[in-house]
């Protein structure tokens, strides 16, 4: 018997190992499913959705890491709110969210600041296990800030 799997188009849930290797396989999944559902892998939300799935990832990696745990990251469009919401969810609950002052030499501390800019909204969920940190950005260009642009003088 040939059963066909129906997976939604306008959704990626994956389970990923915690590990850099596997933070950076959520960054490439995510321009890939981007590229699937119509939006160039070179363009402006490609390039945004991926840095905030690599911030939210390379998180979850180190600071929800536990032992023989996985992470998710779950991807779904929204065309009736216009968005496109990224969940990354790790199974450490203990650790509450932090925003630390990452000085100019600092190799850490910006990575929230960073998913602050460039999403439109963001939170924290908590799980029965866990929590999930979230994002959303707006699908229309229009709507979006671009980061590779810079400001308009004045």
């Amino acid at each position: 018997m040939n059963v066909e799997i129906s997976t939604p188009r306008t959704e990626l849930v994956q389970r990923l190992s915690a590990t850099p290797r596997g933070a950076r396989l959520a960054r490439r999944l995510t321009g890939g499913a981007l590229a699937t559902w119509g939006f160039p892998h070179d363009g402006d939300l490609s390039h945004t959705a991926q840095l905030l799935v690599a911030e939210l990832a390379a998180n979850a990696v180190t600071h929800g890491r536990v032992p023989g745990r996985d992470f998710e990251l779950r991807l779904a469009l929204l065309p009736g709110r216009d968005t496109l919401r990224i969940e990354v969810s790790d199974p450490r609950s203990d650790r509450p969210l932090r925003f630390l002052d990452g000085g100019l030499l600092d190799e850490h501390g910006r990575g929230l600041v960073v998913v602050q800019v460039l999403s439109a909204l963001w939170g924290v969920t908590t799980r029965d296990v866990g929590k999930t940190v979230w994002a959303e950005l707006p699908l229309s260009a229009r709507r979006r800030p671009c980061p590779r642009t810079p400001a308009p003088e004045g």
